[in-house]
């Protein structure tokens, strides 16, 4: 379960509904920096033994950042996701002409951080994230964990290798869900590139040294995972399929969309003659129209459903155009 933002605005219980329900199902879920709920509540509602990952935005202040990830690995947090393509807000127009009303992310309340609420809850929720990290800052978050570190929203090869050569231990190939930058690739389409150049480096699967690739963004069946993994990929992540099942129907909702996939798993793996995921294989997936983006695609329904578009500009009734020459 990838980590999503704000789970109360879909539903009371907010993120320990997907809590619950992963450590029910053995999922491993991926804790938000920016949660509806305080991140002890969701250790809290956690299973014995139950695997949690931790995604983290880094804040200006330091401080509160190694007092965040300390705390997550002292919790038994098994590995630090740093999320690193937002060093700035992508303009999500829609969103900024919303007033935000919610009491926002439980990490701000705690910090008692000011809440903007005039563009959105994106930008509301977002302000204290540092828009200076960068490489060398690999070697400080070294020295206050010992979780393994994983960097979250990578979307070009070159910075794969990178990742690699500064010690990290693996990547999330992903563009933060479509919401940054206009026409950003997806992270399946980046995956066959990244894989590629990683194996000429010797770099992918290595037994001499752990990396792991991630791929999320998408990703709504079982059918996805199955083309990520036979591409490469070492484990997927779902958000909104989760999420979304969580603010209709709340822990029931979450525990029937694992349920769907698991069906789905079993259903494709036959049909593919594979008895488990060490039998998919790249031969298994015709990737060579990753890149074309003039592929006609059916119209995204469930968008048109739960979102109104802009409204034209309307003239008052009688009133006519007036123009000067």
């Amino acid at each position: 379960m990838s980590a999503t933002a704000l789970g109360k605005l879909g539903h009371p219980d907010g993120e320990l509904n997907l809590v619950r329900a992963a450590g029910k199902y053995k999922v491993i879920q991926m804790i938000p920096t920016l949660a509806s709920c305080s991140f002890d509540e969701m250790m809290d509602a956690s299973v014995p033994n139950q695997v949690q990952f931790m995604q983290l935005y880094v804040n200006k202040d330091r401080e509160k950042t190694k007092r965040i990830v300390q705390h997550a690995e002292q919790r038994g947090v098994k590995a630090l996701f740093i999320t690193v393509d937002a060093p700035q807000l992508g303009r999500r127009e829609k969103d900024m002409r919303m007033k935000f009303e919610d009491e926002g992310a439980a990490v701000q309340k705690e910090s008692k951080s000011d809440v903007d609420r005039n563009q959105g809850a994106a930008r509301a929720i977002s302000s204290f994230i540092d828009p200076g990290l960068s490489w060398k800052d690999i070697s400080w978050f070294r020295s206050i964990t010992n979780m393994p570190l994983i960097l979250k929203g990578i979307q070009c090869w070159e910075d794969a290798v990178l990742a690699y050569e500064h010690g990290c231990e693996g990547i999330v190939l992903s563009n933060h869900g479509g919401r940054q930058i206009d026409t950003a690739r997806s992270g399946i389409e980046i995956l066959v590139e990244v894989v590629d150049e990683l194996k000429k480096r010797g770099m992918y699967r290595n037994p001499g040294r752990r990396f792991e690739v991630y791929v999320d963004g998408g990703v709504r069946r079982a059918s996805d995972v199955l083309k990520a993994i036979a591409l490469g990929a070492t484990a997927v992540g779902l958000g909104r399929a989760f999420i979304y099942a969580s603010s209709s129907y709340g822990q029931d909702g979450v525990e029937k969309a694992i349920q769907i996939l698991n069906d789905e798993f079993e259903m494709n793996l036959r049909l593919l003659g594979a008895q488990n995921l060490t039998e998919i294989v790249p031969s298994m997936v015709d990737a060579r129209s990753l890149g074309v983006h003039v592929t006609p695609v059916p119209e995204d329904a469930l968008y048109r459903g739960n979102y109104v578009d802009m409204r034209l500009a309307e003239m008052k009734k009688g009133d006519t155009p007036k123009a000067k020459l």
